[in-house]
């Protein structure tokens, strides 16, 4: 199949390597021109995947409508601020659209696949989503993941095309569920990563990771979302990986904020997105429009946008009035 991958960060990159290894025609794009060369050049995406030698094959294209044109399907790994701008070279496509990217844009409240049903009307639209870190991924880790569409032959598609032993794929109908477990839970990893960065122990973050689960789940099901899908690999399974592993950049962006630095300046300092940044600000908009009560992302906001101190804000969030198990 001739295939196109639009973002060339960790994760696009992980699944381009991964179907260019299996025979297909594969082009990676990105916006940044110095990320393409340096792919062209060297082999390899060094600054986002470190010692992984890419297949021969792999074509890097700095020109996106070159890139996907004659594509069969194209996957959009860019990053949910760049997403609309990323995906707008696809107005005419009509194969299959799928969209990797965890967020949620901050002015409309829109998904990623609500964005895609805007630029790319004549698509197929796939969310695909779930414990994926792109490093294990990309070293043939064990992993599974689900796609989601109201489409479910096109499910069944990406499902054919991504599935292996080292890879399994689900399929569910329910795109909203599964797109914003995977974006919820980037908020909730940073308030993970602040535990650890103020010594807390695991009771802690089992505590919080339960207390998420249920928030999420509040919140997707006032979205139009299934309830069920939070405890599936798109809810729980991402939200355990992203709040527990070393390699979660937003458990690392909440371990330095827990240890005392300044939001702004782990953002500068970073070389990938960490996408619970801005996720944070979307995901409160989105519970006070469906007016929501999400204690755990709203004490994440405070933290990373109203500087609120991070001992303060946990304690403010344990002090709250008991109430039954949801």
């Amino acid at each position: 199949m001739k295939i196109t991958v639009l973002g060339a960060g960790a994760w696009g990159t992980a699944l381009a390597r991964m179907l260019a290894a299996r025979n297909n025609e594969v082009t990676l794009w990105d916006y940044f021109p110095e990320t393409i060369e340096a792919i062209r050049q060297s082999g390899r995406n060094e600054r986002y995947l470190p010692g992984i030698e890419l297949p021969a094959g792999l074509v890097a294209e700095p020109d996106a409508a070159r890139a996907v044109a004659g594509a069969e399907l194209v996957v959009v790994a860019s990053v949910s601020r760049g997403f609309r701008k990323a995906t707008e070279c696809l107005r005419d496509f009509t194969g299959v659209v799928v969209s990797v990217t965890k967020g949620i844009e901050f002015e409309t409240g829109h998904t990623m696949s609500d964005i895609l049903e805007e630029n790319s009307p004549r698509a197929r639209i796939v969310a695909m989503s779930g414990p994926t870190l792109a490093m294990e991924v990309a070293r043939g880790v064990p992993t599974a993941i689900v796609a989601a569409s109201e489409d479910e032959a096109a499910a069944q598609i990406v499902q054919a095309l991504f599935h292996s032993p080292a890879f399994r794929v689900y399929t569910s109908t329910d795109i909203h569920g599964v797109e914003l477990g995977g974006a919820l839970k980037n908020v909730i990893a940073i308030g993970a990563g602040v535990c650890d960065g103020l010594g807390f122990g695991d009771n802690s973050k089992a505590a919080l990771v339960t207390r998420a689960i249920a928030e999420m789940r509040r919140l997707g099901v006032a979205c139009g979302a299934q309830a069920d899908t939070f405890t599936g690999l798109s809810g729980l399974g991402d939200l355990m990986v992203t709040c527990f592993s070393r390699l979660s950049r937003n458990r690392g962006f909440g371990e330095r904020l827990g240890k005392g630095e300044k939001a702004e300046a782990i953002v500068a300092s970073m070389t990938a997105v960490a996408e619970g940044y801005p996720t944070a600000r979307s995901a409160r908009e989105l519970a006070r429009r469906h007016k929501v009560e999400t204690p755990i992302m709203e004490e994440v906001y405070a933290m990373l946008y109203d500087g609120k101190d991070v001992r303060q804000a946990v304690q403010d969030l344990t002090a709250r009035e008991s109430k039954a198990e949801d």
